[in-house]
């Protein structure tokens, strides 16, 4: 397992722009709207603050939610009614979908009656017609809830023999590609019991609605789709011990390493990953890559990698570093958003929040 710098590597040592939250809470994730940067605070805030894209300065606070925001993302389309929607969930047990012109939640999506259980991830289908969001561990249960977004007061089913423990990350499956096959409402899911499933979010019974378990074997974090150059998708997957997986359709494991080891050590450059701060889906593979995934890691340094892997077919092929980015934070980095349309990555840590060419 190697990293190798590609040929046009190139660093970049300080932000365009750089601002700080309010109350000096730190941001826990970060999303992109049609008009504003949307950044989640940290505890006690539990706020979600917009920020204007051209000069990032402060423009509108939402009130977020009454414990810790789990989860911040836009979504294309929610029950035909919002579109490019902003998404947050919470331990209060609530899913809200945003109006950032008014500032007020368009829709809300909640627990079952007088139960508490947090919510620790969220998502909505491609056709934006169900809600789909898992819960922190209760008692013997986990549950993945779903609701129908036109009537999104209650429930419409809970699963929760899917998993055994926090469920860390839900995502529905959009196709990248005009060629995609055709897969119905798919839903990945991973949790703390060291799961990694999908389930047809379209059925009821949910004897018959998964379709395919990976047992990893170790916590894990964090997890998504990627998709090769037809489109086709496969999975990826963090664990809480900086581990990283990808998986095929079906869940079967292709790879499954230490990201911390491949490493860049010259006289010129040194690049060494601490942790992994997410992922993101490529508009289009870069290079010759079949894939569409990005890695955006990170250093306790609070310095940010761009890597990427040709291919995870062959164990054997090095990943690629394609740009770093220093001097923006101190200490973790715990979200980044690649903005490839304006060609700007957003990054937030407890101090402060940056964009970077």
């Amino acid at each position: 397992m190697s990293l190798v710098d590609a040929p046009s590597y190139r660093s970049s040592s300080t932000p365009i722009r750089s601002t700080r939250l309010p109350a000096d809470a730190y941001v826990l994730s970060i999303a992109s709207t049609p008009s504003f940067y949307a950044a989640s605070a940290s505890s006690p805030s539990n706020a979600i603050h917009l920020f204007d894209k051209a000069r990032l300065q402060h423009a509108q606070t939402l009130a977020g939610h009454e414990s810790s925001i789990t989860t911040l993302r836009t979504v294309p389309n929610v029950a035909n009614a919002v579109t490019h929607a902003l998404l947050s969930s919470g331990k209060d047990g609530a899913v809200k979908v945003w109006d950032e012109r008014s500032g007020s939640v368009a829709l809300r999506s909640e627990h079952l009656a007088g139960s508490a259980t947090g919510l620790l991830s969220c998502d909505v289908s491609a056709d934006g017609l169900t809600i789909a969001a898992g819960t922190e561990l209760q008692g013997d249960d986990a549950s993945i809830l779903y609701w129908d977004s036109r009537s999104p007061a209650a429930p419409l089913r809970v699963h929760s023999s899917t998993h055994s423990d926090d469920i860390t990350a839900l995502h529905f499956f959009r196709p990248a590609a005009s060629s995609a096959p055709h897969t119905g409402n798919l839903l990945l899911s991973a949790s703390s019991d060291g799961l990694i499933c999908t389930s047809n979010a379209d059925e009821a019974d949910e004897d018959e609605a998964g379709l395919h378990v990976g047992n990893w074997g170790c916590s894990i974090a964090q997890a998504g789709w990627l998709h090769d150059r037809a489109g086709r998708p496969a999975a990826w997957a963090s664990s809480d011990m900086e581990t990283f997986s990808v998986w095929t359709t079906e869940l079967d494991r292709i790879q499954d390493l230490d990201i911390r080891q491949p490493s860049v050590h010259r006289q010129d450059l040194t690049w060494v990953t601490d942790y992994v701060i997410g992922c993101h889906n490529a508009s289009s593979p870069i290079g010759d890559a079949d894939n569409d995934l990005c890695m955006l890691a990170g250093s306790n340094e609070g310095d940010i990698a761009l890597i990427t892997k040709p291919t995870f077919s062959d164990p054997s092929v090095p990943w690629i570093l394609h740009q770093t980015w220093s001097g923006g934070h101190v200490g973790v980095v715990r979200g980044a958003l690649w903005d490839e349309r304006n060609n700007v990555l957003l990054t937030g840590g407890r101090i402060p929040c940056s964009t970077s060419g």
